[in-house]
């Protein structure tokens, strides 16, 4: 009983330890921290409210929205209080027999607040009308209803431009948990696996990755979240990707590749941390998008592929197994690059896979866990 809850713990420890330390998380968020930073640049996000209240919290936004309008409904109303008051409207101050008030039944605060907010969401009940008794109080009219106007449309635009971020497209494009290392068409490759959940493209995608890492120069300075640049294609290469099922992408590992000196016996004994990025634009909406995940060392498995996901009825139907996704099968592969090219049948798997040629041809009646397309 406390063996499994030690081992538990460790691995809850592990893992959280890990997302600590990684730059980028697997859904995409970085995990950085800005210190020090001057009051100048604390005032640039005030200059930039717009941006900075697009990217605030959904709580943020209810809050200053409920703030506005209750804040410009109490100025108004003050202002309408203090123009009763002016024409001695009010209760207290006994307006005499056949006064003419400026605003009818507007006789103390909680009055002028009501007033105001009628005036300004244009509700209209009829109890309180302004009269022609003053002409400051058809300028406030007018004044608070301009106003009343510009925050309508200012909240307006904020929700649906915070309700249409990219970041809720990218929410729909999902990379493989890990990464795998085998051979491919006569080469070591590095693979990963991406799927678009929608049907809609991702118009003009393009897909990189960066290798960060620390490094340390001839002079001995260390260079923390170096970058070093990993090019990934597939088949039909590696722009304008035609992104309407999963693909698999890959990186040669070639004797310019930052994996070329590593090996199935020293991989995850590294540190870096690999960053990939998928550039696209939303066909639906126009809108430009970037979708980033990231692997660690542990996350990347030597001398294994990834099982096959699309397949095709004898109908002429393709269909998504999502539930292999992210599943592997082990294949032979060469303990490390430079066996790969210098001593050909040492491979780290004695178990022989085959390679996914094409589209198979099966016989699909009612997949239970597949997706049409």
């Amino acid at each position: 009983m406390v063996r499994p809850i030690a081992k538990w713990l460790s691995e809850y420890l592990s893992g959280r330890r890990i997302r600590q330390t990684r730059l980028v998380t697997k859904d995409g968020r970085c995990n950085i921290e800005h210190g020090n930073i001057s009051y100048q640049n604390h005032f640039a996000y005030i200059l930039d409210f717009w941006t900075t209240l697009v990217e605030i919290r959904w709580r943020f936004i209810l809050f200053f929205f409920v703030a506005s309008f209750t804040m410009s409904w109490f100025i108004f109303g003050l202002i309408w209080y203090w123009i009763a008051r002016n024409n001695g409207d009010l209760t207290w101050q006994n307006p005499p027999q056949g006064n003419k008030p400026c605003v009818s039944n507007v006789y103390g605060l909680t009055t002028a607040f009501l007033y105001s907010v009628e005036t300004q969401m244009t509700i209209g009940y009829g109890g309180r009308a302004l009269t022609a008794q003053c002409p400051g109080a058809v300028a406030l009219l007018i004044i608070q209803s301009i106003v009343g106007a510009l925050i309508n449309c200012f909240w307006c635009g904020m929700v649906m431009t915070k309700i249409s971020l990219p970041k809720k497209r990218a929410k729909t494009i999902t990379f493989s948990k890990t990464a795998v290392i085998c051979p491919k068409n006569g080469t070591l490759c590095l693979q990963i696996r991406v799927a678009n959940l929608r049907k809609t493209l991702m118009i003009g995608s393009q897909i990189y990755g960066k290798l960060l890492r620390t490094t340390v120069t001839a002079e001995g300075e260390a260079i923390i979240l170096d970058q070093v640049n990993i090019d990934f294609i597939v088949d039909s290469g590696k722009d304008n990707l035609f992104f309407v099922c999963p693909l698999t992408l890959y990186h040669v590992i070639d004797k310019f590749s930052p994996f070329f000196e590593m090996a199935v016996d020293t991989l995850h004994q590294q540190e870096f941390e690999l960053v990939v990025f998928l550039d696209g634009i939303a066909e639906s909406t126009s809108s430009s998008c970037q979708v980033r995940t990231s692997y660690i060392p542990q996350e990347i498995m030597w001398g294994y592929k990834f099982q096959s996901i699309i397949s095709r009825s004898k109908e002429g139907k393709y269909r998504v197994d999502f539930s292999n996704f992210s599943k592997m099968v082990p294949v032979p592969t060469a303990h490390c690059s430079y066996c790969f090219h210098n001593e050909k049948g040492h491979h780290h798997h004695a178990r022989d896979g085959h390679q996914n040629q094409g589209f198979e041809v099966i016989d699909i009646d009612k997949p239970p866990c597949a997706t049409k397309i």
